[in-house]
């Protein structure tokens, strides 16, 4: 029973094998090999993108900070929510990578409107010397807390940003989750709802360790390969990075594997709807969940065994009827009986 993040599950078996396979012999490095072209090829053809440029890096924070380098100036700030991992979870990492830039709060939470990123933008005068200049706008599919920004709202959004023309990046850790949710298709969430840019997430949802990172412009190719290569992010044998992105992408695993992560979700959503006491913070619409449940019901859970995210609040200290927040998270590989049981155990 454990809900503590989709970082902690295990790699999907497809990908494993897939990396077993690529372990013959030798290939060439540094992204050269021949099943970094199939990756290439298939994401173009997945997102009806042929220019697209295709970079593959180890961990998603790589992926947001250096594509944000190459998309931003030093002297800009960034737009994102206060939410965002770049803001929250990346210990200063696109400020690190981009040189300096700043990061300008647009909305509250986890999701940013047309009228609070229009007007975070207007804060900043442009071309005033002294301060800041406009640069990129940072969207999170699925969003941190676990929501998802419909293609309208995308597209919304990026207008005003295109509008005081800045590019539009999206953090897709969970894009694959996301995409199921709406159930569109990768162009309609990505190019045709004008995004310029963004990574497409396969470590939480089954690799071993790989974030792809697209740009539509191919112009900005070479600069990313430069900034990925000065920024100890090129593996030289890379060839293990393209087998998992490659297997990921094959059969439709990566729809599958986000398929079933949302499947529980909804699972356990609904069975902790019949759970006495339970809350939710916001709609569950992905593969997390932020829920409320009583004191008494967490020290129950984590008695048997439960792990989960469990935030504000002594778990053992204080009155058993009040309401404590927690995160669950399910993978692919999150089984039925497990949340039923989790569910049983709640209910006590």
């Amino acid at each position: 029973m454990n809900f503590a993040s989709d970082n902690c599950g295990p790699a999907h078996p497809e990908v494993l094998a897939a990396i077993t396979a690529a372990n013959q012999g030798f290939a060439p490095s540094y992204g050269a090999d021949g099943l970094m072209d199939a990756v290439r090829d298939r994401i173009r053809e997945l997102f009806e993108a042929p220019e697209a440029e295709v970079f593959l890096v180890a961990t998603g924070t790589a992926a947001n900070a250096l594509a944000l380098a190459t998309l931003a100036q030093p002297w800009q700030t960034i737009f994102c929510t206060p939410l965002a991992h770049i803001q929250r979870d990346e210990c200063h990492a696109p400020e690190f990578y981009t040189g300096g830039c700043k990061l300008t709060l647009a909305g509250e939470g986890d999701k940013m409107t047309p009228e609070t990123l229009d007007a975070a933008i207007e804060s900043w005068t442009a071309g005033d010397v002294h301060v800041s200049q406009r640069g990129p706008v940072a969207l999170t599919q699925v969003t941190e807390m676990g929501r998802v920004y419909s293609l309208e709202e995308l597209a919304a959004l990026t207008e005003v940003a295109h509008a005081h023309v800045l590019p539009v990046y999206m953090d897709g850790a969970r894009f694959a989750n996301a995409l199921e949710a709406l159930g569109c298709t990768p162009a309609q969430m990505t190019h045709e709802a004008g995004i310029d840019a963004f990574s497409l997430g396969g470590s939480k949802n089954g690799c071993l360790g790989v974030e792809a990172v697209v740009f539509f412009d191919p112009d900005k190719a070479w600069e990313f390969e430069l900034r990925r290569k000065r920024a100890a992010h090129l593996f030289s044998k890379h060839r293990y990075l393209s087998a998992q992105m490659l297997a990921y992408l094959t059969d439709d695993l990566w729809r599958r594997s986000a398929q079933t992560a949302n499947a529980r979700a909804a699972r356990l959503a609904e069975g902790l709807k019949t759970v006495p006491g339970a809350s939710f913070e916001v709609e569950p619409q992905a593969n997390m969940i932020f829920a409320r449940l009583p004191r008494a019901t967490h020290q129950r859970l984590h008695a048997e065994g439960a792990v989960y995210g469990l935030y504000d609040g002594p778990l053992d200290e204080g009155d058993g009827k009040e309401p404590l927040p927690a995160r669950l998270v399910c993978d692919w590989s999150i089984t039925e009986d497990e949340i039923d049981r989790f569910i049983a155990l709640a209910k006590g």
